[in-house]
């Protein structure tokens, strides 16, 4: 069976809007056993979630909260960042964290919150698409060290050499999102470093979906993670089976309290 990475992952709203607050707790998981923790990235929640914390600044004060703990944004939408600001982050928070970083990304939606349209950001999701994948172009020839040249529709990057680059080499993991069902996210996630299934109901949907990117695969030999998020109290073994490499514990984003990820803090990650 394949070694279980477990880690939280917590929607910064609310009570858990505080980064000192998100530093202690991400010190106690790292002194609990957990091997990981991620943090939703948004600019506003539906109600009744009325505070909403900024991501970097948050994991940067986890990355130096904590020694061994990997993090980072489960997910953050590309499309609304700039990569050339985000080239700049992802390095500098793998260098203060001494190489934990792992970057989630995906299309970003307008459904819960109508953040994008509220803030007039790009609605149609092909074109989001495209600019998740230019993203991603920019990111890799960033984090090489070497001067990046990128002409297109979205974006353009003139000869720019990022420096310093990330610890990691050749760059900061990424994991891409995507609906079960969905081929165009398996394929960007088969061209990086793991998958991160969203709304997932079911291990035979990640049986096949791991299937699927073995195959897209095939002629790879770097690892590859796939990272499921299930309630505290799910049995994650079924998972496991089926493809996971890491099982990420969720909250209710609307309800969710310190006392609550504490409480599930401190009954230890699910090892497996």
């Amino acid at each position: 069976m394949t070694t279980l990475q477990s880690a939280l992952w917590l929607p910064i709203f609310d009570e858990l809007a505080d980064p000192i607050a998100i530093a202690r707790l991400a010190a106690e998981a790292e002194e609990a056993g957990w091997h990981g923790i991620f943090v939703w990235d948004h600019v506003r929640w539906r109600e009744p979630v009325q505070q909403v914390a900024d991501p970097w600044i948050t994991l940067a004060a986890i990355a130096t909260a904590t020694e061994n703990l990997r993090f980072g944004p489960m997910v953050t939408p590309l499309a609304r960042r700039r990569p050339t600001k985000v080239a700049r982050e992802t390095a500098t928070l793998d260098r203060l964290s001494g190489g934990r970083l792992t970057l989630g990304v995906g299309l970003g939606s307008n459904r819960f919150a109508e953040e994008l349209s509220a803030t007039g950001e790009e609605l149609d999701d092909r074109r989001r698409g495209q600019m998740l994948d230019e993203s991603l172009q920019i990111l890799t020839a960033a984090w090489s060290g070497e001067p990046v040249h990128h002409h297109s529709e979205h974006y353009t990057v003139d000869g720019i050499s990022f420096l310093p680059t990330p610890i990691q080499r050749p760059g900061v993991p990424v994991w891409a999102a995507g609906f079960p069902g969905n081929l165009r996210p398996l394929r960007r996630a088969a061209r990086h470093d793991g998958f991160f299934p969203v709304n997932l109901e079911h291990p035979d949907q990640l049986a096949e979906i791991a299937s699927t990117l073995t195959a897209l695969r095939q002629h790879s030999t770097t690892p590859f993670d796939i990272a499921v998020p299930l309630p505290a109290n799910a049995d994650p073994a079924p998972y496991v089976k089926a493809g996971a490499t890491w099982w990420l514990a969720e909250f209710e984003p609307d309800t969710v309290t310190l006392d609550q990820v504490r409480g599930v803090l401190r009954d230890g990650p699910v090892e497996r």
